[in-house]
Protein backbone atom coordinates (compact mmCIF):
# COMPACT_ATOMS: atom_id res chain seq x y z
CA UNK A 1 0.00 0.00 0.00
CA UNK A 2 2.45 2.12 0.75
CA UNK A 3 4.40 2.11 -2.56
CA UNK A 4 0.97 2.94 -3.88
CA UNK A 5 -0.03 6.13 -2.30
CA UNK A 6 4.14 7.33 -2.82
CA UNK A 7 3.20 6.72 -6.43
CA UNK A 8 -0.07 8.49 -6.27
CA UNK A 9 1.45 11.38 -4.47
CA UNK A 10 4.45 11.49 -7.11
CA UNK A 11 1.45 11.67 -10.01
CA UNK A 12 -0.69 14.46 -8.07
CA UNK A 13 2.81 16.89 -8.00
CA UNK A 14 3.07 16.79 -11.71
CA UNK A 15 -0.56 18.11 -11.91
CA UNK A 16 0.13 20.90 -9.01
CA UNK A 17 -0.07 24.60 -9.51
CA UNK A 18 3.23 26.14 -9.95
CA UNK A 19 1.66 29.81 -10.18
CA UNK A 20 -1.48 31.09 -12.96
CA UNK A 21 -2.03 28.37 -15.23
CA UNK A 22 -4.31 31.11 -17.73
CA UNK A 23 -3.61 34.73 -17.88
CA UNK A 24 -7.12 36.50 -16.25
CA UNK A 25 -9.78 36.81 -17.94
CA UNK A 26 -9.81 40.11 -20.43
CA UNK A 27 -10.47 43.53 -18.58
CA UNK A 28 -14.04 44.07 -20.04
CA UNK A 29 -15.45 40.60 -18.14
CA UNK A 30 -16.36 41.87 -14.62
CA UNK A 31 -15.21 45.08 -15.12
CA UNK A 32 -18.24 46.82 -16.92
CA UNK A 33 -19.51 50.11 -15.96
CA UNK A 34 -22.46 50.52 -17.10
CA UNK A 35 -24.13 54.31 -17.86
CA UNK A 36 -27.42 54.64 -15.69
CA UNK A 37 -29.13 57.37 -17.10
CA UNK A 38 -32.58 57.34 -14.88
CA UNK A 39 -32.99 57.21 -11.45
CA UNK A 40 -37.07 57.28 -11.53
CA UNK A 41 -39.15 54.00 -12.71
CA UNK A 42 -43.07 54.21 -13.00
CA UNK A 43 -44.79 50.73 -12.11
CA UNK A 44 -47.80 49.54 -13.25
CA UNK A 45 -49.98 45.92 -13.35
CA UNK A 46 -52.41 44.84 -15.39
CA UNK A 47 -54.11 41.55 -17.45
CA UNK A 48 -53.02 40.49 -20.47
CA UNK A 49 -55.30 37.91 -22.25
CA UNK A 50 -53.82 35.53 -23.98
CA UNK A 51 -54.73 33.81 -27.37
CA UNK A 52 -56.91 30.86 -25.35
CA UNK A 53 -58.64 33.78 -23.13
CA UNK A 54 -56.29 33.01 -19.77
CA UNK A 55 -55.47 36.52 -18.18
CA UNK A 56 -51.89 36.77 -17.03
CA UNK A 57 -50.27 39.18 -14.93
CA UNK A 58 -48.16 41.69 -15.86
CA UNK A 59 -46.32 44.18 -13.79
CA UNK A 60 -44.41 46.91 -15.99
CA UNK A 61 -41.89 49.16 -14.59
CA UNK A 62 -40.34 51.77 -17.05
CA UNK A 63 -37.81 54.43 -17.28
CA UNK A 64 -39.19 58.17 -15.61
CA UNK A 65 -38.38 61.35 -15.58
CA UNK A 66 -40.44 64.45 -13.25
CA UNK A 67 -42.37 61.23 -11.51
CA UNK A 68 -43.48 60.67 -15.86
CA UNK A 69 -42.27 57.71 -17.84
CA UNK A 70 -40.20 58.73 -20.63
CA UNK A 71 -42.30 58.94 -24.27
CA UNK A 72 -39.12 57.08 -25.74
CA UNK A 73 -39.31 53.92 -27.28
CA UNK A 74 -36.90 51.39 -25.31
CA UNK A 75 -35.37 47.85 -25.41
CA UNK A 76 -37.61 45.56 -23.38
CA UNK A 77 -36.23 42.70 -21.04
CA UNK A 78 -38.51 40.81 -19.11
CA UNK A 79 -38.88 37.74 -16.73
CA UNK A 80 -41.49 34.83 -16.86
CA UNK A 81 -41.64 34.20 -13.26
CA UNK A 82 -43.66 33.12 -10.62
CA UNK A 83 -44.86 36.06 -9.03
CA UNK A 84 -45.46 39.69 -10.23
CA UNK A 85 -44.16 40.98 -6.13
CA UNK A 86 -40.43 39.96 -6.79
CA UNK A 87 -40.27 43.20 -9.69
CA UNK A 88 -40.87 45.65 -6.59
CA UNK A 89 -37.66 44.61 -4.94
CA UNK A 90 -34.36 47.00 -5.30
CA UNK A 91 -30.92 45.66 -3.83
CA UNK A 92 -28.62 48.42 -2.96
CA UNK A 93 -25.41 45.74 -3.49
CA UNK A 94 -25.57 43.91 -6.83
CA UNK A 95 -22.78 41.70 -5.25
CA UNK A 96 -23.82 40.93 -1.82
CA UNK A 97 -27.64 40.46 -2.20
CA UNK A 98 -28.16 39.89 -5.68
CA UNK A 99 -31.46 40.87 -7.21
CA UNK A 100 -31.18 37.31 -8.86
CA UNK A 101 -35.29 36.96 -9.78
CA UNK A 102 -35.77 40.84 -10.93
CA UNK A 103 -34.53 43.05 -13.35
CA UNK A 104 -36.47 45.71 -11.99
CA UNK A 105 -33.14 48.59 -11.80
CA UNK A 106 -32.28 47.85 -15.19
CA UNK A 107 -35.01 50.77 -16.14
CA UNK A 108 -31.95 52.65 -14.59
CA UNK A 109 -29.86 51.89 -17.52
CA UNK A 110 -32.64 52.85 -20.20
CA UNK A 111 -34.61 49.57 -20.18
CA UNK A 112 -38.18 48.90 -19.85
CA UNK A 113 -38.71 45.67 -17.63
CA UNK A 114 -41.64 43.28 -17.54
CA UNK A 115 -42.51 41.05 -15.02
CA UNK A 116 -44.78 38.38 -15.93
CA UNK A 117 -46.60 35.47 -13.89
CA UNK A 118 -46.78 32.02 -15.62
CA UNK A 119 -50.33 30.49 -15.83
CA UNK A 120 -50.91 28.89 -12.90
CA UNK A 121 -48.64 30.93 -10.77
CA UNK A 122 -49.10 34.34 -8.96
CA UNK A 123 -51.94 36.84 -9.73
CA UNK A 124 -52.30 34.84 -13.15
CA UNK A 125 -55.20 32.12 -14.11
CA UNK A 126 -55.02 29.14 -15.98
CA UNK A 127 -53.74 25.48 -14.19
CA UNK A 128 -49.71 24.48 -14.44
CA UNK A 129 -49.83 21.16 -16.56
CA UNK A 130 -46.61 19.20 -14.85
CA UNK A 131 -43.70 21.15 -14.76
CA UNK A 132 -43.47 24.07 -17.67
CA UNK A 133 -44.69 21.91 -20.07
CA UNK A 134 -44.46 23.64 -23.75
CA UNK A 135 -47.80 25.66 -23.31
CA UNK A 136 -45.58 28.18 -21.18
CA UNK A 137 -43.13 28.42 -24.57
CA UNK A 138 -46.13 29.93 -27.06
CA UNK A 139 -47.32 31.84 -23.81
CA UNK A 140 -43.37 33.78 -24.21
CA UNK A 141 -43.49 33.69 -28.16
CA UNK A 142 -47.40 35.56 -27.86
CA UNK A 143 -45.87 38.09 -24.31
CA UNK A 144 -42.39 38.57 -26.34
CA UNK A 145 -44.08 39.87 -29.44
CA UNK A 146 -46.78 41.46 -27.84
CA UNK A 147 -44.00 43.29 -25.97
CA UNK A 148 -42.34 44.41 -29.57
CA UNK A 149 -45.98 46.32 -30.53
CA UNK A 150 -46.19 48.22 -27.45
CA UNK A 151 -45.23 52.33 -28.59
CA UNK A 152 -42.90 52.43 -25.52
CA UNK A 153 -40.83 49.40 -27.14
CA UNK A 154 -38.23 49.86 -29.87
CA UNK A 155 -39.17 46.08 -30.49
CA UNK A 156 -35.78 44.74 -29.47
CA UNK A 157 -36.62 42.56 -26.54
CA UNK A 158 -34.56 40.14 -24.07
CA UNK A 159 -35.47 37.73 -21.46
CA UNK A 160 -33.97 37.10 -18.04
CA UNK A 161 -34.71 34.19 -15.45
CA UNK A 162 -32.37 31.96 -13.59
CA UNK A 163 -33.47 27.97 -11.66
CA UNK A 164 -37.50 27.59 -13.50
CA UNK A 165 -37.41 30.85 -14.82
CA UNK A 166 -34.12 30.10 -16.47
CA UNK A 167 -35.96 27.24 -18.45
CA UNK A 168 -38.56 29.25 -19.05
CA UNK A 169 -36.13 31.43 -21.11
CA UNK A 170 -34.83 28.98 -22.89
CA UNK A 171 -38.46 27.31 -24.17
CA UNK A 172 -38.86 30.96 -25.22
CA UNK A 173 -35.31 30.58 -26.79
CA UNK A 174 -36.89 27.42 -28.55
CA UNK A 175 -40.19 28.98 -29.59
CA UNK A 176 -38.42 31.39 -31.68
CA UNK A 177 -40.18 34.88 -31.39
CA UNK A 178 -38.86 37.17 -34.16
CA UNK A 179 -38.06 39.74 -31.91
CA UNK A 180 -36.19 38.08 -29.21
CA UNK A 181 -32.62 39.26 -29.63
CA UNK A 182 -31.21 38.03 -26.53
CA UNK A 183 -31.59 36.05 -23.71
CA UNK A 184 -29.83 35.54 -20.11
CA UNK A 185 -30.22 31.87 -18.28
CA UNK A 186 -29.08 30.95 -15.19
CA UNK A 187 -28.81 27.21 -13.62
CA UNK A 188 -31.48 25.23 -15.40
CA UNK A 189 -31.69 21.87 -16.86
CA UNK A 190 -30.66 21.21 -20.43
CA UNK A 191 -32.64 17.73 -20.16
CA UNK A 192 -35.06 17.74 -17.60
CA UNK A 193 -34.89 13.97 -16.88
CA UNK A 194 -31.30 14.32 -15.87
CA UNK A 195 -31.28 17.40 -14.56
CA UNK A 196 -34.28 16.36 -11.89
CA UNK A 197 -33.81 13.11 -12.18
CA UNK A 198 -30.10 12.64 -12.14
CA UNK A 199 -28.82 9.17 -12.27
CA UNK A 200 -32.71 8.31 -12.22
CA UNK A 201 -32.81 9.56 -8.89
CA UNK A 202 -35.28 11.72 -7.80
CA UNK A 203 -34.08 15.29 -7.02
CA UNK A 204 -34.67 16.91 -3.91
CA UNK A 205 -35.85 20.22 -5.77
CA UNK A 206 -38.47 21.12 -8.36
CA UNK A 207 -40.93 18.81 -6.66
CA UNK A 208 -42.88 21.15 -4.26
CA UNK A 209 -44.33 21.38 -2.07
CA UNK A 210 -47.60 21.69 -3.00
CA UNK A 211 -49.16 25.05 -2.88
CA UNK A 212 -52.70 25.52 -1.01
CA UNK A 213 -55.02 28.10 -2.01
CA UNK A 214 -53.72 29.79 1.55
CA UNK A 215 -50.41 29.80 -0.22
CA UNK A 216 -51.78 31.47 -3.29
CA UNK A 217 -54.11 33.96 -1.92
CA UNK A 218 -50.31 35.55 -0.94
CA UNK A 219 -49.20 36.66 -3.99
CA UNK A 220 -49.47 39.66 -5.30
CA UNK A 221 -52.60 40.79 -6.83
CA UNK A 222 -52.20 43.22 -9.82
CA UNK A 223 -53.51 46.93 -9.66
CA UNK A 224 -57.33 47.59 -9.72
CA UNK A 225 -57.50 43.83 -7.75
CA UNK A 226 -57.32 45.68 -4.55
CA UNK A 227 -59.99 43.56 -2.79
CA UNK A 228 -58.69 40.20 -4.52
CA UNK A 229 -61.86 39.24 -5.91
CA UNK A 230 -59.57 38.20 -9.08
CA UNK A 231 -56.66 37.37 -6.90
CA UNK A 232 -58.83 34.26 -5.73
CA UNK A 233 -60.40 33.37 -8.82
CA UNK A 234 -56.73 32.95 -9.96
CA UNK A 235 -55.67 31.09 -6.75
CA UNK A 236 -58.80 28.74 -7.00
CA UNK A 237 -58.09 27.56 -10.85
CA UNK A 238 -54.45 26.85 -9.46
CA UNK A 239 -55.71 24.13 -7.11
CA UNK A 240 -56.20 21.96 -10.17
CA UNK A 241 -52.52 21.61 -11.23
CA UNK A 242 -50.70 19.26 -11.39
CA UNK A 243 -48.22 17.50 -7.79
CA UNK A 244 -45.07 17.81 -8.62
CA UNK A 245 -43.44 15.10 -6.47
CA UNK A 246 -46.75 12.80 -7.74
CA UNK A 247 -45.37 13.73 -11.22
CA UNK A 248 -41.68 12.64 -10.63
CA UNK A 249 -42.69 9.10 -8.96
CA UNK A 250 -44.87 8.43 -12.11
CA UNK A 251 -41.86 9.22 -14.55
CA UNK A 252 -39.40 6.89 -13.71
CA UNK A 253 -38.01 6.28 -17.15
CA UNK A 254 -36.49 8.88 -19.54
CA UNK A 255 -39.50 7.62 -22.14
CA UNK A 256 -41.87 7.23 -18.80
CA UNK A 257 -45.51 7.92 -19.82
CA UNK A 258 -47.32 9.91 -17.33
CA UNK A 259 -51.17 9.67 -16.87
CA UNK A 260 -50.69 12.97 -14.73
CA UNK A 261 -50.25 14.87 -17.64
CA UNK A 262 -51.26 11.86 -20.34
CA UNK A 263 -48.02 12.37 -21.90
CA UNK A 264 -44.14 11.52 -22.11
CA UNK A 265 -43.47 14.34 -20.32
CA UNK A 266 -39.45 14.31 -19.92
CA UNK A 267 -39.45 14.49 -23.75
CA UNK A 268 -42.14 17.08 -24.30
CA UNK A 269 -40.39 19.78 -21.90
CA UNK A 270 -36.27 18.89 -22.09
CA UNK A 271 -34.59 21.58 -24.24
CA UNK A 272 -31.91 19.48 -25.73
CA UNK A 273 -34.94 17.94 -27.15
CA UNK A 274 -35.18 21.11 -29.12
CA UNK A 275 -31.70 21.62 -29.93
CA UNK A 276 -32.12 21.83 -33.92
CA UNK A 277 -35.11 25.02 -32.78
CA UNK A 278 -32.23 26.37 -30.43
CA UNK A 279 -29.53 26.12 -32.74
CA UNK A 280 -31.92 27.98 -35.55
CA UNK A 281 -32.86 30.75 -33.08
CA UNK A 282 -29.35 31.78 -33.42
CA UNK A 283 -30.67 34.45 -30.37
CA UNK A 284 -27.61 35.39 -28.42
CA UNK A 285 -27.33 33.53 -24.81
CA UNK A 286 -25.25 34.44 -21.70
CA UNK A 287 -25.49 31.27 -19.46
CA UNK A 288 -25.09 31.42 -15.16
CA UNK A 289 -24.28 28.53 -13.29
CA UNK A 290 -22.45 28.07 -9.59
CA UNK A 291 -19.91 25.32 -8.28
CA UNK A 292 -22.31 24.97 -5.63
CA UNK A 293 -25.23 24.31 -7.56
CA UNK A 294 -26.75 20.84 -8.46
CA UNK A 295 -27.17 22.07 -12.25
CA UNK A 296 -23.58 23.10 -12.88
CA UNK A 297 -23.11 20.32 -15.64
CA UNK A 298 -26.33 20.65 -17.25
CA UNK A 299 -25.32 24.58 -18.01
CA UNK A 300 -21.33 23.26 -19.18
CA UNK A 301 -23.83 21.23 -21.66
CA UNK A 302 -26.25 23.82 -22.47
CA UNK A 303 -23.03 25.91 -23.48
CA UNK A 304 -21.01 22.88 -25.76
CA UNK A 305 -24.34 22.55 -27.56
CA UNK A 306 -24.82 26.01 -28.69
CA UNK A 307 -21.02 27.36 -28.99
CA UNK A 308 -22.04 29.70 -31.59
CA UNK A 309 -24.65 31.57 -29.72
CA UNK A 310 -23.82 30.94 -25.98
CA UNK A 311 -21.50 32.12 -23.54
CA UNK A 312 -21.09 31.29 -19.70
CA UNK A 313 -20.08 32.46 -16.23
CA UNK A 314 -19.86 30.20 -13.73
CA UNK A 315 -18.36 31.31 -10.26
CA UNK A 316 -18.48 30.23 -6.48
CA UNK A 317 -21.93 30.37 -6.10
CA UNK A 318 -24.83 28.66 -4.75
CA UNK A 319 -28.15 28.00 -7.15
CA UNK A 320 -28.73 31.50 -9.05
CA UNK A 321 -26.16 33.60 -6.90
CA UNK A 322 -23.53 35.63 -7.58
CA UNK A 323 -21.76 36.70 -4.19
CA UNK A 324 -18.90 38.83 -4.51
CA UNK A 325 -19.40 39.35 -8.18
CA UNK A 326 -21.62 42.33 -10.03
CA UNK A 327 -23.62 40.54 -11.99
CA UNK A 328 -25.79 43.13 -13.11
CA UNK A 329 -22.78 44.65 -14.86
CA UNK A 330 -21.88 41.72 -16.72
CA UNK A 331 -25.91 41.14 -18.19
CA UNK A 332 -25.48 44.98 -19.05
CA UNK A 333 -22.35 44.13 -20.60
CA UNK A 334 -24.16 41.45 -22.89
CA UNK A 335 -27.80 43.38 -23.55
CA UNK A 336 -26.30 46.67 -24.43
CA UNK A 337 -24.44 44.73 -27.12
CA UNK A 338 -27.25 42.66 -28.42
CA UNK A 339 -30.16 45.31 -27.57
CA UNK A 340 -28.97 48.58 -27.69
CA UNK A 341 -25.92 47.64 -30.26
CA UNK A 342 -22.86 49.18 -27.93
CA UNK A 343 -19.69 47.80 -28.16
CA UNK A 344 -18.87 46.08 -24.95
CA UNK A 345 -16.56 43.42 -25.48
CA UNK A 346 -18.81 41.00 -24.82
CA UNK A 347 -19.21 40.22 -28.69
CA UNK A 348 -15.17 38.82 -29.17
CA UNK A 349 -15.05 37.33 -25.33
CA UNK A 350 -13.80 34.05 -24.49
CA UNK A 351 -17.14 31.96 -24.26
CA UNK A 352 -16.42 30.63 -20.54
CA UNK A 353 -15.30 32.21 -17.45
CA UNK A 354 -15.23 30.22 -14.86
CA UNK A 355 -13.98 30.84 -11.29
CA UNK A 356 -11.02 28.52 -9.97
CA UNK A 357 -11.74 27.91 -5.95
CA UNK A 358 -8.83 28.14 -3.95
CA UNK A 359 -6.46 29.20 -6.74
CA UNK A 360 -4.02 31.86 -5.55
CA UNK A 361 -5.95 35.79 -4.80
CA UNK A 362 -6.52 37.66 -7.90
CA UNK A 363 -5.75 34.49 -10.09
CA UNK A 364 -9.13 32.73 -9.42
CA UNK A 365 -11.01 34.21 -12.65
CA UNK A 366 -10.27 32.13 -15.61
CA UNK A 367 -11.16 31.97 -19.35
CA UNK A 368 -11.63 28.97 -22.27
CA UNK A 369 -12.80 28.22 -25.37
CA UNK A 370 -14.29 25.14 -24.30
CA UNK A 371 -15.37 23.11 -21.36
CA UNK A 372 -12.16 19.82 -20.87
CA UNK A 373 -13.36 16.65 -21.51
CA UNK A 374 -12.16 13.73 -19.36
CA UNK A 375 -8.88 12.19 -20.30
CA UNK A 376 -8.54 7.84 -19.11
CA UNK A 377 -4.81 8.97 -18.67
CA UNK A 378 -5.63 10.49 -15.38
CA UNK A 379 -7.27 7.97 -14.00
CA UNK A 380 -6.81 6.40 -10.38
CA UNK A 381 -7.99 2.79 -9.01
CA UNK A 382 -9.81 2.01 -5.90
CA UNK A 383 -7.40 -0.13 -3.66
CA UNK A 384 -7.38 -1.18 -0.05
CA UNK A 385 -9.00 2.01 1.39
CA UNK A 386 -6.63 4.06 -1.38
CA UNK A 387 -6.11 5.43 -4.43
CA UNK A 388 -3.73 3.53 -6.11
CA UNK A 389 -2.34 4.50 -10.56
CA UNK A 390 -2.56 0.66 -11.45
CA UNK A 391 -5.32 -1.56 -10.67
CA UNK A 392 -4.74 -3.98 -8.20
CA UNK A 393 -3.98 -7.51 -9.39
CA UNK A 394 -6.23 -9.30 -7.27
CA UNK A 395 -10.02 -8.71 -6.60
CA UNK A 396 -11.34 -7.74 -3.50
CA UNK A 397 -15.06 -7.06 -2.41
CA UNK A 398 -15.88 -5.29 0.50
CA UNK A 399 -19.27 -4.78 1.66
CA UNK A 400 -21.80 -2.68 3.90
CA UNK A 401 -25.24 -2.56 5.34
CA UNK A 402 -27.19 0.62 3.43
CA UNK A 403 -28.18 3.22 6.23
CA UNK A 404 -31.83 4.48 5.00
CA UNK A 405 -31.18 7.06 7.73
CA UNK A 406 -27.78 9.16 7.06
CA UNK A 407 -27.09 12.37 8.40
CA UNK A 408 -24.77 15.03 8.24
CA UNK A 409 -22.31 15.69 10.91
CA UNK A 410 -22.28 18.88 12.51
CA UNK A 411 -19.54 20.54 10.74
CA UNK A 412 -20.99 19.85 7.04
CA UNK A 413 -21.35 22.52 4.35
CA UNK A 414 -24.54 25.04 4.77
CA UNK A 415 -27.15 24.65 4.18
CA UNK A 416 -27.37 20.50 4.15
CA UNK A 417 -31.28 21.04 4.31
CA UNK A 418 -33.71 22.14 2.04
CA UNK A 419 -33.90 21.86 -1.99
CA UNK A 420 -30.72 23.42 -2.89
CA UNK A 421 -28.49 21.40 -0.08
CA UNK A 422 -25.22 20.70 -0.22
CA UNK A 423 -23.90 17.33 -0.01
CA UNK A 424 -22.04 16.18 3.05
CA UNK A 425 -20.07 13.67 4.03
CA UNK A 426 -22.08 11.03 6.64
CA UNK A 427 -19.35 8.82 7.87
CA UNK A 428 -21.51 5.33 8.48
CA UNK A 429 -22.36 2.98 5.85
CA UNK A 430 -20.05 3.56 3.27
CA UNK A 431 -16.40 3.44 1.48
CA UNK A 432 -13.66 5.37 1.61
CA UNK A 433 -10.06 5.45 -0.52
CA UNK A 434 -7.93 8.52 0.43
CA UNK A 435 -4.84 9.32 -1.45
CA UNK A 436 -1.42 10.85 0.51
CA UNK A 437 -0.78 14.56 1.24
CA UNK A 438 -0.48 16.60 -1.54
CA UNK A 439 2.99 17.74 -2.11
CA UNK A 440 1.88 20.86 -3.79
CA UNK A 441 -1.13 22.94 -4.52
CA UNK A 442 -3.06 20.78 -6.96
CA UNK A 443 -5.87 21.67 -9.41
CA UNK A 444 -8.88 20.24 -10.66
CA UNK A 445 -10.81 21.39 -13.58
CA UNK A 446 -13.39 19.62 -15.37
CA UNK A 447 -15.55 16.95 -14.51
CA UNK A 448 -14.47 13.62 -12.86
CA UNK A 449 -15.44 10.24 -13.71
CA UNK A 450 -16.42 7.20 -12.05
CA UNK A 451 -16.25 3.87 -12.89
CA UNK A 452 -17.24 1.27 -9.94
CA UNK A 453 -17.79 -2.30 -9.91
CA UNK A 454 -20.99 -3.26 -7.54
CA UNK A 455 -23.66 -5.81 -6.65
CA UNK A 456 -26.14 -5.62 -3.88
CA UNK A 457 -29.26 -7.39 -2.77
CA UNK A 458 -31.43 -4.51 -3.84
CA UNK A 459 -32.27 -4.49 -7.17
CA UNK A 460 -32.33 -1.00 -8.27
CA UNK A 461 -29.67 -0.03 -5.84
CA UNK A 462 -28.69 3.75 -5.62
CA UNK A 463 -25.16 4.67 -5.50
CA UNK A 464 -23.77 7.88 -4.88
CA UNK A 465 -20.02 8.70 -5.01
CA UNK A 466 -18.35 11.84 -3.67
CA UNK A 467 -14.98 13.42 -4.28
CA UNK A 468 -13.85 14.95 -0.97
CA UNK A 469 -10.93 17.37 0.38
CA UNK A 470 -9.71 16.05 3.40
CA UNK A 471 -7.72 19.36 5.69
CA UNK A 472 -4.67 17.85 7.76
CA UNK A 473 -6.92 18.58 10.65
CA UNK A 474 -9.80 16.02 9.57
CA UNK A 475 -11.68 18.66 8.33
CA UNK A 476 -14.03 17.33 5.19
CA UNK A 477 -15.12 19.47 2.12
CA UNK A 478 -17.42 17.81 -0.57
CA UNK A 479 -16.04 19.36 -3.68
CA UNK A 480 -18.31 17.34 -6.20
CA UNK A 481 -20.45 14.10 -5.85
CA UNK A 482 -22.64 12.28 -8.28
CA UNK A 483 -25.17 9.44 -8.12
CA UNK A 484 -26.44 6.94 -10.48
CA UNK A 485 -29.41 4.03 -9.96
CA UNK A 486 -27.36 0.41 -10.86
CA UNK A 487 -30.42 -0.73 -12.74
CA UNK A 488 -30.34 2.18 -15.22
CA UNK A 489 -26.74 1.72 -15.89
CA UNK A 490 -26.85 1.32 -19.59
CA UNK A 491 -24.48 3.74 -21.24
CA UNK A 492 -25.57 4.49 -25.13
CA UNK A 493 -24.22 7.28 -27.55
CA UNK A 494 -26.21 10.57 -26.61
CA UNK A 495 -27.80 12.42 -28.94
CA UNK A 496 -26.13 15.40 -27.86
CA UNK A 497 -22.88 16.93 -26.86
CA UNK A 498 -22.19 15.14 -23.12
CA UNK A 499 -18.81 16.42 -23.28
CA UNK A 500 -17.39 13.81 -22.37
CA UNK A 501 -19.57 12.36 -19.25
CA UNK A 502 -21.27 8.76 -20.16
CA UNK A 503 -24.85 9.15 -21.43
CA UNK A 504 -27.26 6.25 -19.99
CA UNK A 505 -30.71 6.34 -22.39
CA UNK A 506 -32.45 5.46 -19.10
CA UNK A 507 -35.23 3.89 -21.01
CA UNK A 508 -37.86 1.24 -19.68
CA UNK A 509 -36.10 -1.25 -22.07
CA UNK A 510 -33.06 -0.15 -20.52
CA UNK A 511 -34.04 -1.20 -17.11
CA UNK A 512 -31.76 -4.26 -15.79
CA UNK A 513 -32.44 -4.79 -12.30
CA UNK A 514 -29.45 -6.14 -10.18
CA UNK A 515 -29.00 -9.67 -9.22
CA UNK A 516 -27.50 -10.87 -6.09
CA UNK A 517 -23.90 -11.50 -5.52
CA UNK A 518 -23.63 -10.40 -9.73
CA UNK A 519 -20.63 -7.69 -9.97
CA UNK A 520 -22.19 -5.27 -12.81
CA UNK A 521 -20.14 -2.00 -13.92
CA UNK A 522 -21.68 1.64 -13.07
CA UNK A 523 -20.25 4.55 -14.85
CA UNK A 524 -21.37 8.13 -13.92
CA UNK A 525 -20.29 11.51 -13.66
CA UNK A 526 -19.79 13.95 -10.52
CA UNK A 527 -20.69 17.23 -11.02
CA UNK A 528 -17.97 19.48 -12.87
CA UNK A 529 -15.28 21.29 -10.60
CA UNK A 530 -12.57 23.78 -11.00
CA UNK A 531 -10.98 23.99 -7.55
CA UNK A 532 -7.90 23.74 -6.01
CA UNK A 533 -6.80 21.22 -3.22
CA UNK A 534 -3.84 22.79 -0.92
CA UNK A 535 -0.68 21.09 -0.36
CA UNK A 536 -0.30 18.71 3.15
CA UNK A 537 -4.47 17.44 1.97
CA UNK A 538 -5.96 14.38 0.72
CA UNK A 539 -7.87 13.95 -2.07
CA UNK A 540 -10.74 11.36 -1.10
CA UNK A 541 -13.21 9.27 -3.12
CA UNK A 542 -16.51 8.18 -1.25
CA UNK A 543 -19.15 5.64 -2.04
CA UNK A 544 -22.47 5.10 -0.53
CA UNK A 545 -25.54 3.38 -1.13
CA UNK A 546 -27.75 6.67 0.02
CA UNK A 547 -27.65 10.25 0.72
CA UNK A 548 -29.16 12.75 3.13
CA UNK A 549 -30.67 15.01 0.62
CA UNK A 550 -33.20 12.29 -1.36
CA UNK A 551 -36.43 13.32 -1.12
CA UNK A 552 -38.14 10.03 -2.31
CA UNK A 553 -35.68 7.44 -0.86
CA UNK A 554 -36.41 3.86 -1.87
CA UNK A 555 -35.87 1.52 1.22
CA UNK A 556 -35.75 -2.09 1.12
CA UNK A 557 -36.15 -4.50 3.76
CA UNK A 558 -33.82 -5.94 5.25
CA UNK A 559 -31.89 -3.23 4.90
CA UNK A 560 -29.58 -3.49 1.67
CA UNK A 561 -26.02 -5.47 1.47
CA UNK A 562 -23.63 -3.04 -0.88
CA UNK A 563 -20.46 -4.74 -2.06
CA UNK A 564 -17.74 -2.76 -4.08
CA UNK A 565 -15.40 -4.69 -5.94
CA UNK A 566 -12.39 -3.48 -6.87
CA UNK A 567 -8.96 -5.11 -8.37
CA UNK A 568 -8.70 -8.17 -10.68
CA UNK A 569 -11.41 -8.24 -12.99
CA UNK A 570 -13.78 -5.74 -11.54
CA UNK A 571 -11.28 -2.77 -11.10
CA UNK A 572 -13.25 0.04 -9.94
CA UNK A 573 -11.53 3.29 -10.48
CA UNK A 574 -12.13 6.86 -11.00
CA UNK A 575 -10.76 9.70 -13.44
CA UNK A 576 -10.13 13.05 -12.06
CA UNK A 577 -9.82 16.26 -14.19
CA UNK A 578 -5.99 17.37 -12.87
CA UNK A 579 -5.10 20.74 -14.92
CA UNK A 580 -7.44 23.33 -16.10
CA UNK A 581 -9.21 24.58 -18.61
CA UNK A 582 -8.22 25.98 -22.02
Amino acid sequence: MKSAVVALAALLSASALAGPVLAQAPAAFGAYKPRDDYAQQVVTSFYLPLRDGTKIAVSLHRPAVDGKPVDTPLPVIWHHTLDIEKAGVRVADATAAPDRHTLSDLTRAGYVVAVVARRGNGASFGTRRGYEDFTEGFDAYEITEWLAAQPWSNGQIGMYGCSNTGEAVMHALIARPPHLKAAFAGCFAWDRYDGHTRGGIISQYGTGPVRTLEDDLKATPVQGDEDRVQLRQAAEEHQKSTNLLELMKSMPYRDSWSPLVMAKFWGEVSIGAYLDQAKASKVPLYIQGGWYDDFRTEVLIAQANLPDQARIVIGPWRHCLNDGFDLRAEQLRFFDHYLKGKTTGVETDAPIHYFTVGAPRGQEWRSARAWPRPDAANRLFLSAEALAPKAPAKSRASSVTVDYAPVCPPDAVKPNWGPFAQPCHPAKARFVYSGSRLAADTEMTGTPLVDLWISSTAPEQPIFAYLEDVAPDGTVTVVSEGRQRASLRKVVPATWETIGIPWRRSRIEDHQPLKTDEPVKVSFDMLAVSYVFKAGHRIRVAVSGADPRERARTEVSPAAALTLHTGGDTPSSVVLPFGAAR
